[in-house]
């Protein structure tokens, strides 16, 4: 473990070198094609285009992505973001900003606010939901791609060898199970019931995108949200650097999440339902800082709004040393820990699970 814990905090040093690799992106392309599911973990702009308050296309957002402002929700970039790079692939753009599909190397669906279930993340203004995101993947397989190939089996093949990439089900903790005065989820469900609920939910929709396709699909786990600076500063009167209950709540549903996958995998033919077992990296790295290059793991970087415990505030110049804080906003980490994250999916053994990234375009 000491090994892998050194291994990280290289990677955290390489960090600086992440605008070369925006720039130029000399990897041999190991992929056709990404696309990308979730929320705004990987949100690259489509809440821009929706009538919603959820969005982050302003600074100091984006202060160290080339594009700037684009609608991510951290300094930099995303998980999807790097994983393109390390597919030799560029950077699969917002699903609702293009106009006509010229090429086809991936798209992005994920939106901010959204999650499994159809009612989460409504309070916000307009959303895609994760069904939502699917039927889009489907016009963009039965309407778009059908024009840049030359027959069925060419579209297929191409499906089969892409990377589909999903991060969901935060929101519907955060903007719905622990809201008890907007949503009733947390009457009627158990935390043990709820979580069967959204993992059954999401078996669903990952079973309908391999009716669409998809082959190679990684799903991660939610992340440590007890540990996130939004919900450390309404329980202040809990001890240590995390809220415990809430950790709790989430690991319930990435114990199912596991349990899901395995069990699609063997039971879909030719397909490959990939873990992206975060939690306990991230846990790690918030609990134990100085070994990941950290200094700052409890603190948002920029100003936000309510005492750090939303988005940030626009125009007011972020902290001084992103990448040695683990949390840009109140809610989402910065591109350091998203770099880390993607690197130990693509090279490591212990993040993607059975199969890392590398070994999975080679399948």
């Amino acid at each position: 473990m000491r090994g892998e814990n050194h291994m990280m905090f290289v990677l955290f040093c390489l960090i600086v070198f992440s605008h070369f690799l925006h720039l130029v992106n000399s990897n041999p392309q190991l992929a056709p094609a990404l696309y990308v599911f979730g929320d705004s973990l990987l949100d690259s702009g489509n809440n821009n285009l929706l009538p919603t308050a959820a969005r982050a296309n302003f600074k100091p957002y984006g202060v160290d992505f080339p594009g700037g402002a684009t609608g991510r929700f951290t300094n930099g970039g995303t998980v999807a973001d790097f994983i393109a790079e390390f597919l030799g692939l560029p950077l699969s753009p917002p699903y609702l900003s293009f106009r006509q599909l010229e090429t086809s190397t991936g798209l992005n669906y994920a939106s901010s606010t959204c999650g499994i279930l159809p009612e989460t993340g409504n309070s916000l203004g307009k959303c895609l939901n994760l069904d939502e995101q699917i039927d889009l993947f489907e016009k963009t397989v039965t309407e778009e791609l059908p024009k840049l190939f030359k027959n069925t089996e060419g579209l297929l093949e191409y499906l089969s060898k892409s990377i589909f990439l999903v991060a969901t089900g935060s929101n519907d903790y955060s903007g719905n199970y622990l809201q008890p005065n907007r949503y009733d989820s947390s009457r009627l469900y158990s935390p043990l019931s709820f979580a069967q609920l959204l993992t059954q939910s999401l078996s669903q929709k990952l079973e309908r995108l391999y009716k669409l396709g998809a082959r190679k699909v990684i799903t991660f786990e939610i992340g440590p949200s007890g540990c996130q600076p939004a919900n450390l500063r309404q329980h202040m009167h809990k001890n240590g650097q995390c809220v415990d209950e809430i950790n709790n709540l989430v690991s319930l549903f990435n114990d199912q999440l596991a349990t899901v996958l395995s069990k699609l995998t063997s039971t879909l033919p030719g397909s490959a339902f990939i873990l992206g077992r975060d939690y306990r990296l991230t846990y790690d790295a918030i609990i134990n800082p100085s070994t990941y290059g950290l200094t700052d793991t409890s603190d948002p970087c920029c100003t936000t709004w309510l005492n750090g415990t939303s988005a940030c505030i626009l125009g007011i110049a972020p902290c001084a040393n992103p990448n040695e804080h683990f949390f840009w906003d109140g809610y989402h980490p910065t591109e350091a820990v998203y770099s880390v994250i993607a690197s130990q999916c693509f090279n490591g053994d212990s993040v993607c699970i059975p199969t890392n990234l590398k070994m999975l375009v080679q399948i």
